[in-house]
């Protein structure tokens, strides 16, 4: 499922268009329904986020904006909140940065899943999949790879995420490497659900601090 496909499958007054991409509007609850019945039914859909770092970068990278196009995207942050107020008239139901969402929705997948990482140094990786595997420990969660590679390992990595053939890979490279690395090398052969996660790696290891919590309930962070 990419936007197309889920105007086609909410309406249009469920997206809203922030400079040229379309971002679902929907609330958290119904954010991680749907994540989760796409999971069950193995329909394979790229997800990422949209904040106002990343709708600047598409703005100047037209690559970047067309691999966008084939992703679902959730919105992330008071700065396409703003965009969305102002073009709009009305806010975004719920803030759905993958920071909270993501841990969240493996939280609530009550089915057990297999997980990848793939990103982030080695021991983020791992420490993040220490952390995620006590707060989901339904789910089964397996490091593949740092996010320190070349192209000429990726053939390698590619097959260890075919053999593994995650329920969810979670790609945590930044923006827009990892956005343009699963529209260039995951297809439904590979997972059913790859999420472009950024720093969420770092900040579940530990070793890199969110911004405050103050600053994080003013959607500033």
């Amino acid at each position: 499922m990419n936007m197309h496909a889920t105007r086609k499958a909410f309406g249009s007054d469920t997206l809203k268009t922030i400079l040229g991409i379309p971002v679902l509007a929907i609330r958290w609850d119904d954010a991680i329904a749907l994540l989760t019945r796409l999971v069950a039914e193995r329909r394979f859909t790229k997800v990422s986020f949209l904040n106002a770092h990343n709708a600047n970068i598409a703005c100047t990278d037209p690559v970047f904006a067309e691999a966008l196009d084939d992703f679902l995207i959730l919105p992330d942050g008071i700065g396409v909140d703003m965009a969305a107020l102002l073009l709009y008239g009305t806010p975004f139901p719920d803030n759905l940065n993958g920071t909270d969402f993501v841990p969240a929705f493996l939280q609530a997948s009550s089915r057990p899943l297999t997980v990848g990482l793939l990103g982030a140094t080695r021991v983020n990786a791992e420490a993040a999949s220490v952390k995620l595997a006590a707060l989901a420990v339904q789910h089964r969660f397996v490091v593949i790879h740092d996010g320190y590679f070349c192209a000429a390992e990726e053939p390698v990595i590619v097959d260890r995420i075919a053999a593994l053939r995650p329920d969810v890979l979670l790609v945590a490279m930044g923006v827009p490497r990892q956005e343009l690395w699963i529209a260039r090398h995951i297809d439904a052969r590979h997972c059913t659900l790859p999420i472009a996660v950024g720093a969420l790696l770092d900040f579940l290891s530990g070793t890199v601090p969110r911004a405050p919590l103050w600053m994080r309930r003013l959607r500033l962070e």
